[in-house]
């Protein structure tokens, strides 16, 4: 089995950034990258380059609603950005650690699936995760602050 590592949909980046309100409600955030790292955007997988402007924002990674569809701070870039390949995004994934976690078709946790694993892990655990036919798409988070980084599901 073939795993990808997906973006945010360039139709959802390109809605952002024409000033659709966040999960919150609210207008995306213009800042501007300080150094270079620590700004991921979640549609290009690239970190945001110093000085460039950048979008902040509440960004929720499902379809509908249930007590586990989690929202959190996400980047964008603030100008258009190519999409992402489905490859592992090594270019965001700087830290040691990150949280994978399985969820169902119907974006529900799946029980025993969340562990916090080395970033060099990241592809095999997502792989053995997806071998569970519960399984329908895991999440890759940081493991310091909960943020969705991209989504993961069989090729």
């Amino acid at each position: 089995m073939n795993i990808r590592f997906a973006a945010i949909p360039t139709d959802i980046a390109r809605l952002y950034r024409q000033g659709k309100p966040d999960a919150f409600g609210l207008s995306p955030e213009y800042q501007a990258a300080s150094s270079g790292t620590g700004t991921p955007c979640r549609h290009c997988l690239q970190q945001v380059p110093a000085g460039k402007p950048y979008l902040l924002l509440a960004y929720r990674p499902f379809k509908g609603l249930n007590p586990y569809t989690e929202t959190g701070p996400i980047f964008l870039c603030a100008d258009d950005c190519p999409a992402a390949s489905s490859v592992f995004p090594d270019k965001i994934l700087t830290a040691a650690h990150y949280i994978v976690r399985g969820y169902s078709a119907d974006e529900r946790i799946i029980y025993g699936s969340g562990q916090i694993v080395n970033t060099v892990d990241i592809p095999l655990i997502c792989h053995d995760l997806l071998e569970n036919t519960e399984i329908a798409f895991v999440h890759v988070r940081s493991a310091s602050n909960n943020c969705f980084l991209c989504l993961v599901r069989r090729a």
